[in-house]
């Protein structure tokens, strides 16, 4: 075979490659004359067969588009000539083009080192409607996303609750107007901010656990507390959800918060009515006591009235001993029961729970029938737990009184304190986070109850007791007791084996034994040097007693019986250098409104104000005036004292 035969045998070899190729294909030289070509480009271009020839310059074929309209109307010559004088530059280029029946051409074209170029045409027509049905597609779901949107919001902006998702971060995604409006946010502003930003940083420093413990695959309920631009402190309860994928991994957490302030309130109100019942339970007890203390007032004050003259200083200080205990012990009954029946709502506190033991007890002494044994077993270590302490007495009055109950015949009831650290594990089947907790446990020997009992008995109002013995309210209250302290209560009990009311509290724990009541302050009495001290009291018998309780402690006293004398006596005696007034006081005028007005006239007389009413002394923190609760011993009034004469 010759040699010219053998390349006649390559090309067409090459040439019948190229006609199976889907593409058009075509190679122009140097001197814009077709070189080479495949059958694709004219199927694709219907381009005449009379072109399709080596030697075809390219304005014969850009004369054919522009004749049929390819190039759209106007000036078919200047048509060419541009496309022309762009071809001759031999720059890579690509562009594509929409034939007059719909037909979407690319036309690339890559120049070829000699001079000339390579062009390839692809028919992107059914990639084209398939990429403008998938922005079609796309632009409707998104109207439909934004739409959905839109109605989701408007949904929750006018639910009465607070409602976010806070993503991976953790940094908010969502918010309703409400949680926004909450926080002082925006809708806008709110999105895309942390959780720390928008809490501040206290409230986020207490929220900060259940937001990890969400993120963990756990729903979580919670309350706080936060200030009202107003002042008003509103109480919130709040749930965190999961948002979880099919395996297992978190995405982010739903936040959905509810105003309890009212129902804070109405719980409140409960819990009174709950209180006050059992106060009126004590009272037989607290009769009880106060007759045995007044048997040893009476029977020492008797015995020292036979002995007349022929007394001495031992049989005196033997008499008086007995006699003072028995006067602190009744002080200090009647304190508890009024701080117990008073008991007012309060901000969550860190208490001591080996003193809220001793106090139930101080309570529950002698309130038992005869036949049934109260034992309490604290802790020998500290145990503090942030609550309400009034609360958690409460419930344990009502706790041991249900006990009570139980066992008609008499028996055990046991209440006892020890920690437990609870790990991950234990804390998900008890319905609370992983810590160190105090476990509460009040137990008793009587008749117990069966499965369908125990599953109700945390029913407000449900009660197994005869009608009108019993609110139903006591085991709820412990209940709603449990969840504010993020806390948890469990029942075991089975007929005839008794009952065990089980609290779980969160708590910290120390090493050191703090249960047991510290001795007084040693070292002698702080004495006076004679300054003038004014006494209102409007009981003639309590301000002579106290008067000479003043006087023993080297201080002289001047007595007012009212405000109105007091104040008189405040503007004209300036050697007056403190004044200690009883708080309830017949008239307009109150000690603590007498306080007030001494004050604006008299800035430099010392004031303390004294109450019998009061649950504690140290209560007086509220009125800018130390208060001391009657009946004081001489160490508590010399110190009062001695803080509040000026010099």
């Amino acid at each position: 075979m010759s040699e010219p035969s053998s390349q006649q045998a390559l090309i067409d070899l090459m040439q019948a490659a190229l006609d199976h190729v889907s593409q058009g294909f075509s190679v122009f030289d140097v001197n814009l004359r077709l070189a080479a070509w495949n059958r694709g480009l004219w199927e694709m271009l219907d381009f005449p067969q009379s072109l399709a020839q080596r030697g075809t310059h390219l304005e014969e074929f850009l004369r054919v588009n522009a004749e049929r309209g390819e190039y759209g109307p106007g000036d078919i010559e200047g048509k060419i000539q541009r496309r022309l004088e762009r071809a001759a530059k031999f720059e890579p280029h690509y562009f594509e083009r929409m034939r007059p029946n719909g037909q979407i051409i690319a036309v690339s074209g890559t120049p070829l080192p000699q001079g000339g170029f390579v062009t390839t045409y692809t028919d992107i027509t059914a990639e084209r409607r398939r990429q403008e049905k998938l922005e079609r597609t796309v632009e409707e779901r998104t109207r439909a996303l934004r739409q959905s949107e839109d109605w989701l919001r408007l949904v929750t902006d006018n639910v009465p609750a607070l409602i976010a998702y806070v993503g991976s971060g953790p940094v908010f995604r969502f918010a309703n107007r409400r949680y926004a409006d909450w926080f002082g946010q925006s809708v806008a502003s709110i999105t895309g901010r942390s959780p720390a930003e928008v809490l501040g940083p206290e409230l986020y420093a207490e929220i900060r656990p259940y937001i990890e413990w969400a993120f963990e695959g756990n729903a979580v309920s919670y309350e706080y507390s936060r200030a009202k631009p107003d002042g008003e402190l509103a109480y919130m309860r709040s749930t965190l959800i999961p948002d979880m994928t099919t395996d297992g991994r978190t995405l982010g957490i739903f936040v959905l918060s509810l105003d309890a302030s009212d129902q804070k309130r109405s719980e409140a109100a409960l819990v009174q009515s709950q209180r006050m019942d059992a106060v009126g339970q004590l009272t037989g007890g607290l009769a009880h006591d106060f007759n045995n203390l007044l048997a040893i007032l009476m029977g020492n004050l008797l015995s020292l009235k036979r002995k007349g003259q022929a007394v001495s200083a031992e049989d005196v200080e033997a008499h008086l001993a007995p006699m003072l205990q028995a006067a602190q012990r009744g002080a200090d009954l009647t304190r508890r029961l009024l701080a117990f029946s008073r008991g007012k709502a309060q901000d969550l506190v860190e208490t001591s729970l080996n003193t809220v033991l001793a106090n139930t007890a101080t309570l529950l002494a002698g309130s038992l029938p005869a036949g049934i044994r109260l034992s309490f077993a604290p802790c020998l270590e500290t145990l503090t737990a942030r609550l309400d302490p009034s609360q958690l007495e409460t419930a344990l009055v009502n706790l041991v009184f249900n006990a009570r109950d139980a066992l008609p015949d008499g028996g055990d009831i046991g209440v006892s304190l020890t920690p437990q650290v609870l790990t991950p594990k234990h804390a998900a089947s008890a319905g609370v986070t992983p810590g160190t907790y105090a476990r509460i446990v009040v137990r008793d020997s009587g008749l117990g109850m069966d499965d369908t009992t125990r599953m109700r008995v945390f029913e407000p109002f449900f009660t197994t007791k005869p009608f009108g013995t019993g609110s139903g309210l006591g085991l709820s209250m412990v209940y709603g007791l449990a969840k504010q302290a993020r806390g948890s209560v469990r029942i075991e009990s089975a007929p005839g084996e008794g009952t065990s009311v089980i609290l779980l509290l969160p708590a910290r724990l120390d090493k050191v034994e703090v249960f047991a009541r510290q001795a007084d302050a040693q070292g002698p009495l702080p004495l006076g040097a004679g300054e003038l001290v004014l006494l209102v009291e409007d009981d003639p018998a309590v301000a002579e007693t106290v008067a000479r309780q003043i006087e023993d402690l080297g201080y002289t006293a001047l007595t007012a019986e009212g405000a109105a004398d007091a104040l008189d006596l405040a503007r004209d005696v300036s050697e007056i250098r403190a004044m200690l007034s009883d708080i309830v006081m017949p008239g307009q005028m109150n000690g603590l409104a007498l306080a007030r007005a001494v004050r604006a006239t008299r800035p430099d007389i010392g004031i303390a104000l004294m109450t019998g009413y009061a649950d504690t002394g140290e209560a007086g923190g509220e009125t800018a005036f130390p208060v001391i609760a009657k009946p004081f011993d001489s160490r508590r009034l010399a110190e009062t004292l001695k803080a509040i004469v000026t010099p």
